[in-house]
């Protein structure tokens, strides 16, 4: 549709991540990395993740 986006991952799906890229046909789909476990991350822990996020993204999607 034209319209870039980024997938994320935790540290602990990288792997099934970069095996479905593979099976997909897309072999060198990069994608933003955070830490894991999400769900039990404090408020501080989350922002930091999403600045972290923000940032890998702006590399991949060429905006650095």
């Amino acid at each position: 549709m034209g319209v870039p986006g980024v997938a994320v991952m935790t540290t602990r799906f990288v792997s099934a991540a970069e095996l479905m890229s593979r099976v997909l046909g897309m072999p060198d789909y990069k994608f933003a990395v955070i830490d894991h476990p999400v769900s039990s991350a404090s408020d501080a822990e989350l922002a930091a993740m999403a600045r972290a996020t923000v940032e890998q993204a702006r590399g991949l999607l060429g905006l650095e």
